[in-house]
C-alpha cells in the first residue's frame, strides 16, 4: 500500500511539472490529470508449468509456431508482443484486459488509453491468429491471458536468436474489466525518474533490480519521436542528456518526416544487453532510460553488461511479472474471442 501511494504521489508531481512546462514527452500528448485508480495488487494464484499438457496438448507449440512465423515476416512484431505482455500485466494484472475492444461498461478499454494509442501497441492480430488455432484444437480451454504470456516468452526466444529461453507457467484466467483511465497511473511514462520507476514497479511487487532488468527490453522496437520530445533539443547542461552525436542523429531522423526511430541504433532487431551500454554512452531515447545512470541504479546497469547476467535475470523477471494480478475461475473466464468478454 505504501509503495502504491508513493507511486501515485510521484506520478502526480511529475504530471504537474509536465503540464506546467507544456511537456510533450508522454506519448505525444500532454498528460491529463485525473484521479488515479487503485493499482492491482500483486498476487500469485497457483500457476503451473505444462499446464495444458492434458487438456490441450501441444498448445505451447501452436503459440510458438505462430510467433516464429510472424517474427520471420516482421521482427518488430516480436518487440510488440513483449510490450503487449508488459502492458497487460501492469494494468489489472496478467488477464488479457489489454486485448478487449469493449466490455459491459461504456468506458473505453485499455488499448485506447493514452500510453497505448497511435500504434504504440502491436501484436493484437497475432494473438487472434493463435486463439483461432487453439479454439479449433481445444475449444474453450486456453485463456487469452496465457496466450499473451506465452507469446511474450516466445518472442523473447526468437528475438534473442534463441539465446533466452525459459518455461512460462500458466493457468491464468481472462479478466472482464478494462479501463483506459487505468493505463495512465499504472504504466511508467517515458519522462519517469528513478524514484517514480522504482515506486511504480514496487506497486506490482517488482524490485529495483527487476525494474532495471525489464527496462532492457528497450534494446528492440521503435519509439515515436513525440515520446522523447522533452529530450530535444539537447540540453548540454543536463548530465543525463543525449550525447551530441546521438542527439543530432535522432533529430535528423525525426525531422526527415519519420515519426519513429529505433530504440537501439546498434542492434535494433536483436534482444540483447546492448541497451545498458547505450545507457552509459548517453545513447538512449527516454528520460526513463537515461535515469538508470543515476547513482541508485548505475551499478545494476554495469552488472547487466557482464556476459549472461542480464539474460538470466530477464528470464526470472519475465516469469515473475507473469504472476501479477492473476485471475482465477472465481473472478475470470476463458474467453471465446480475445477481444470480447463472453
Amino acid at each position: 500500500m505504501a509503495s502504491h501511494k508513493l507511486a501515485t504521489l510521484a506520478l502526480l508531481l511529475a504530471l504537474v511539472g509536465c503540464v506546467a512546462h507544456t511537456c510533450q514527452a508522454s506519448y505525444g500528448h500532454p498528460y491529463p490529470l485525473s484521479a488515479p485508480r487503485k493499482s492491482t495488487p500483486p498476487s500469485a494464484p497457483a500457476l503451473n508449468y505444462a499446464y495444458y499438457y492434458k487438456t490441450c496438448k501441444g498448445a505451447e507449440k501452436i503459440v510458438r509456431d505462430v510467433v516464429q512465423t510472424e517474427i520471420k515476416r516482421n521482427r518488430g512484431i516480436g518487440a510488440g508482443l513483449i510490450r503487449l505482455f508488459f502492458h497487460d500485466c501492469f494494468v489489472q494484472g496478467c488477464d488479457a484486459s489489454v486485448l478487449l475492444d469493449k466490455t459491459q461498461s461504456s468506458e473505453q478499454t485499455e488499448k485506447f488509453g493514452l500510453p497505448n494509442m497511435g500504434r504504440s501497441l502491436r501484436g493484437f492480430e497475432v494473438i487472434d491468429k493463435i486463439k483461432t488455432k487453439l479454439e479449433a484444437k481445444c475449444k474453450g480451454v486456453v485463456s487469452c491471458a496465457d496466450i499473451v504470456a506465452y507469446a511474450g516468452r516466445d518472442a523473447t526466444y526468437f528475438l534473442s536468436n534463441k539465446k533466452v529461453y525459459f518455461e512460462m507457467p500458466a493457468g491464468r484466467y481472462d479478466g472482464r474489466i478494462s479501463s483506459a483511465n487505468e493505463t495512465l497511473f499504472n504504466l511508467p511514462p517515458p519522462f519517469a525518474n528513478v524514484a517514480m520507476l522504482e515506486a511504480m514497479f514496487a506497486a506490482k511487487g517488482l524490485s529495483l533490480d527487476e525494474m532495471v532488468t525489464l527496462s532492457g527490453a528497450h534494446t528492440i522496437g521503435i519509439s515515436h519521436c513525440s515520446s522523447f520530445g522533452d529530450r530535444l533539443p539537447r540540453n548540454a547542461s543536463d548530465p543525463m542528456a543525449m550525447s551530441s552525436r546521438f542527439a543530432k542523429s535522432v533529430t535528423r531522423k525525426c525531422k526527415s518526416g519519420s515519426s519513429t526511430v529505433d530504440q537501439d541504433i546498434y542492434t535494433p532487431n536483436t534482444l540483447d544487453n546492448r541497451y545498458y551500454k547505450n545507457v552509459l554512452n548517453h545513447e538512449v531515447l527516454f528520460t526513463s532510460d537515461a535515469a538508470l545512470e543515476s547513482s541508485k541504479t548505475k551499478y545494476l546497469v554495469k552488472q547487466n553488461l557482464k556476459p549472461y547476467v542480464w539474460e538470466a535475470k530477464f528470464k526470472q523477471a519475465m516469469r515473475k511479472m507473469g504472476g501479477i494480478g492473476v485471475k482465477t475461475k472465481d473472478n475470470g473466464e476463458i474467453r471465446k474471442n480475445c477481444r470480447l468478454i463472453n
